[in-house]
């Protein structure tokens, strides 16, 4: 869990340099950022995709995670709430965005899957030190861009690679495979591209609707595991 504690330590450290440059960022250059943020998470998610689909052994798993994983999170309400509580904390709904956008970089891809696996089966914190370093850079970006709020970035990833950790630990590394990974890989993709599409304000997507969608493989795993199906 080292590496996972250092991960944490990097986005707030990351956040925290990115908010004191923000100070000195005039709001033209501040709009030109959120312009780039959004470029760059468009580019990313569909990297995701792109580079994982040929991988996928259930090339359709992913239409229906979205599906069952948007009707999930419309029903729940997700981005409703979730905005709600950053205006009640005085953030803007902008955050918003910035933060969907921040966590399901930091969360979403190998590193930050299949390292806190690596951590609790070989004692092996090089993926997640790796990743640490990735969040660093990342995170000053995006506190220059959004601000403080983007210090919530970091409870986010501890559940995350903390939750993996635990389970490759105490119930099943074999869990966690490569089709597995490759699947939430490419949902993830398709969540951090909307979220770039949202900062481009090419449509309004409201990605925390869509995020239980990341679930749907696991469930699909846990039942494929259990039944010997598929």
């Amino acid at each position: 869990m080292i590496g996972t504690y250092v991960n944490v330590a990097a986005i707030l450290i990351g956040t925290t340099i990115g908010c004191l440059l923000k100070r000195g960022i005039n709001k033209k250059y501040e709009d030109a950022l959120f312009t780039v943020m959004g470029l760059a998470a468009l580019g990313i998610g569909l990297e995701n995709v792109v580079n994982n689909l040929p991988k996928s052994h259930y090339p359709v798993l992913f239409i229906v995670s979205l599906a069952l994983g948007t009707l999930l999170g419309t029903w729940w309400d997700l981005d409703r709430r979730f905005d709600h509580l950053i205006k009640r904390f005085g953030g803007k709904s902008q955050l918003v965005k910035g933060l969907a956008t921040g966590i399901l970089l930091c969360c979403i891809g190998a590193l930050s899957i299949v390292g806190p696996v690596m951590a609790a089966v070989r004692h092996d914190e090089t993926m997640l030190l790796t990743n640490a370093t990735l969040d660093l850079v990342t995170t000053i970006v995006f506190g220059a861009s959004f601000g403080w709020g983007m210090l919530f970035c970091a409870p986010a990833l501890f559940c995350w690679q903390g939750g993996i950790y635990l389970v490759a630990k105490y119930l099943s590394a074999s869990f966690f495979t490569g089709p597995l990974v490759t699947e939430i890989a490419i949902v993830g993709g398709f969540l951090i591209a909307s979220t770039g599409l949202s900062l481009l304000k090419i449509r309004d997507i409201k990605t925390l609707n869509i995020l239980p969608s990341l679930l749907v493989p696991i469930v699909f795993f846990i039942f494929r595991d259990l039944t010997g199906l598929f």
